[in-house]
């Protein structure tokens, strides 16, 4: 066997990051654009960071207009932001919004064109050094090349990617998610989980990422209903945020599978936040995906307690799955119909989106076959 691993140039983990990691910044440039969001900002986190920059001889200009989900537009302003400012590299400073906003604004930075023009390519080139901070524990983002982008014309969530676009620098400080509500801690913590668990089960899964993947998806059922009980509770937090970096780790080299092929077209066209979305659907979507992969799932099952090593392959990854939906009922994960999602409207695009899911290639990593009339069969499960 070979396999090929890919990761940014330096990560820093642990509380302290950005003082640890402030030698690093400072080498990277006179004018930083801090991509952050109002929320971020409200906290004064951003000013903070600015503070830090400055201490360094280093200023700064904060971009935060980033409402929701970034799209070519907010994509648009953030390049024209940073051009305009004569800055010179480039800060991501949040939750995945604003993560992937950044790699946007660096690649657009020096590309000719809209992101709609780099789908499906690999984005190469010699972009502004970047640096992401994450706030949230979930996205992964500070460990991938890729990023999410919609398309305002199509309203399509476009997967971008470019090895180029991994950070130059990740500083992952737990404390910095000790603020996020619990809503937000169960949406991020389940896309972590999700990005652990599809890692671990894809076809292109290799020793490296099992190894990762199986910590994070430990770490995820050990310390995410903590973290959502009480916000405060620190090792959890810890815990939360070393698993997210992990299982980003994971899906930048092993990648993602149905669950998220799925969700992108749920997020795109009834603006679902990313992690609920995959929330509401990774138990039905796995629960399919099952009988490709029944000795990954019971490995999955022991990692958590629900099986022990020798049980029955099926019987233990059914426990998984049923590990699963109890989880989701304890971090109040709604459905599409508790979500307000009108059945009809959603039954009238299933066909838009199982085509968009198909295309996105997440779902043929499943380890079997995923065709769009079996997307469909999935999406109508969900009611």
């Amino acid at each position: 066997m070979s396999f090929q691993l890919t990761a940014g140039k330096r990560t820093i983990i642990g509380e302290g990051a950005l003082e640890t990691g402030a030698p690093y910044i400072k080498a990277m440039g006179k004018k930083a654009l801090i991509v952050t969001g109002k929320i971020i900002t409200g906290t004064g986190l951003a000013e903070t960071l600015g503070r830090t920059l400055k201490g360094l001889g280093v200023s700064s200009v904060v971009f935060n207009d980033i409402p929701g989900e970034p799209d070519d537009i907010v994509v648009a302003a953030g390049t024209k932001a940073f051009k305009e400012n004569g800055c010179d590299f480039i800060i991501g400073f949040g939750g995945g919004s604003p993560l992937d906003t950044a790699k946007a604004v660096a690649a657009m930075s020096v590309l000719p064109g809209t992101p709609a023009d780099y789908a499906g390519k690999e984005i190469t080139g010699v972009f502004p050094p970047l640096v992401l901070i994450p706030t949230t524990a979930g996205t992964g983002s500070e460990a991938t090349k890729f990023f999410v982008v919609t398309d305002s014309k199509t309203q399509t969530k476009m997967l971008l990617k470019g090895d180029s676009l991994l950070p130059d620098l990740a500083l992952v400080d737990y404390t910095y998610s000790l603020s996020a509500p619990q809503s937000v801690t169960s949406a991020t913590g389940m896309d972590a989980l999700t990005h652990a668990v599809e890692a671990y089960t894809s076809k292109k899964a290799d020793p490296v990422t099992d190894l990762y993947a199986l910590d994070a998806v430990q770490r995820i059922f050990r310390a995410l209903p903590r973290c959502y009980k009480d916000g405060n509770d620190r090792e959890a937090r810890e815990d939360m945020a070393f698993a997210a970096y992990e299982a980003g780790f994971c899906i930048n080299n092993s990648s993602v599978t149905i669950v998220h092929g799925m969700s992108r077209p749920i997020g795109a066209l009834f603006h679902v936040p990313h992690g609920i979305s995959n929330a509401m659907l990774i138990t039905e979507c796995l629960r399919f995906a099952l009988d490709g992969a029944y000795e990954r799932f019971a490995a999955l099952a022991a990692a958590v307690g629900r099986a022990q090593n020798d049980t029955n392959p099926v019987i233990a990854a059914d426990a998984f799955i049923n590990a699963l939906g109890e989880l989701t009922r304890t971090l109040r994960i709604p459905t599409l119909a508790q979500y307000g999602i009108d059945r009809a409207a959603f039954t009238a695009v299933e066909d838009k989106m199982a085509e968009a899911a198909v295309a996105s290639g997440s779902p043929a990593n499943t380890r079997k076959p995923v065709t769009k009339e079996d997307i469909i069969t999935v999406y109508e499960r969900l009611w």
